[in-house]
């Protein structure tokens, strides 16, 4: 089982920390289909700090969640200091965990995110001011490098355990590649094999048996997914099954993924309201409806879609009318667009 400090998870499934995603009704939605670990979106210390409303309620923990982990991050030692000290004693997150892999453009330019991978000795310097000022375990999550040319992988993650970092959660692209291209495993694997701290193995975890494969080829502690839970919070589910008994559920019916997308929904509405919650969840429903045979007749209505009962009218109608007697998934990936967004980190 995976374990960070004295934290023990029942599973090795982590779920990502993503942008404009992982608020508390995925979250929830990801522990209740088995996800050992759940990981809030990144909030800024800076944010924080000042105390913005909207930050400040990224903060919330359902403890129905836990374990968790919080994501901050900052490029100043003061602020982020200052940010953790908030989350160590103002949160109930189990977690703390350093971002040092977004590659937003906008965080690096203040020296945060990915922009510390360049330097070790900056990894240190911040990570061990935070271990020190804080008593939750402190983590981080990093990609492999800035580009082809500067991957300091080993040498950063043992810079994160030399400053008392509990684990470390690895996406194998550098900043250079965003979220193209493929991840690079063989240099997540030689993280491990260089440090004693649990490693998390992210990207390109697509189904039950690329992440069985992962995890027994490079030996790390556990998997990070982040994309292919998008609108299928069944990949968790049966991966879980599959690692820990050989066992490959089936896909959900159509029925049952409308089920969920409706339960989400309306957490997101109990948390946000109606008017920004239907809103966003256009990009959920277009995730849960992805593949389904005739369901890019429905794309138009629900992007314009601002009510509640609305979005339920459509989707009810839309299942209404699917056909029994054949096949209900698309294998041609024309369905539904999906909308743009930085799925492997919060940022």
């Amino acid at each position: 089982m995976l374990k960070i400090a004295d934290i023990e998870m029942k599973n090795q499934v982590v779920v990502a920390p993503m942008a404009g995603v992982s608020n508390p009704a995925f979250r929830l939605i990801a522990k209740e289909f088995g996800a050992g670990l759940v990981c809030a979106e990144m909030v800024s210390d800076k944010g924080i700090l000042n105390g913005n409303k909207r930050t400040r309620e990224m903060l919330f923990v359902d403890e129905r969640e836990k374990p968790l982990s919080l994501q901050i991050v900052g490029g100043n030692r003061e602020t982020l200091v200052a940010a953790a000290k908030v989350v160590d004693q103002e949160t109930n997150a189990d977690i703390i965990d350093i971002n040092m892999g977004c590659p937003a453009p906008k965080i690096n330019k203040s020296d945060a995110g990915a922009r510390w991978l360049l330097d070790p000795n900056k990894i240190y310097e911040m990570v061990s001011a935070v271990v020190d000022a804080v008593s939750k375990p402190v983590t981080v999550k990093m990609r492999i490098g800035w580009d082809h040319d500067h991957i300091y992988a080993v040498e950063n993650a043992r810079a994160v355990e030399s400053a008392g970092g509990k684990a470390i959660a690895l996406h194998g692209r550098t900043r250079e590649q965003l979220y193209t291209g493929r991840a690079d495993w063989d240099i997540i694997k030689e993280v491990k094999d260089s440090v004693s701290i649990p490693i998390i193995g992210n990207g390109d975890i697509s189904s039950p048996e690329e992440a069985k494969r992962r995890l027994e080829e490079s030996g790390v502690d556990g998997v990070m997914i982040g994309r292919a839970a998008l609108g299928n919070p069944w990949m968790l589910y049966r991966t879980i099954e599959y690692l820990e008994k050989g066992v490959l559920p089936p896909d959900p019916t159509p029925e049952e993924k409308m089920r969920i997308a409706i339960l989400h929904m309306d957490r997101l509405i109990d948390l946000k309201g109606e008017n920004v919650a239907v809103r966003e969840m256009r990009k959920h429903l277009s995730w849960y409806l992805k593949g389904l045979k005739g369901s890019a007749r429905i794309k138009d209505a629900i992007m314009e879609g601002t009510k509640r009962d609305e979005m339920v009218d459509i989707l009810t109608n839309y299942m209404e009318n699917l056909p029994r007697n054949e096949s209900n998934t698309e294998t041609d990936n024309q369905e539904i667009d999906q909308e743009p967004i930085n799925t492997d980190c919060a940022c």
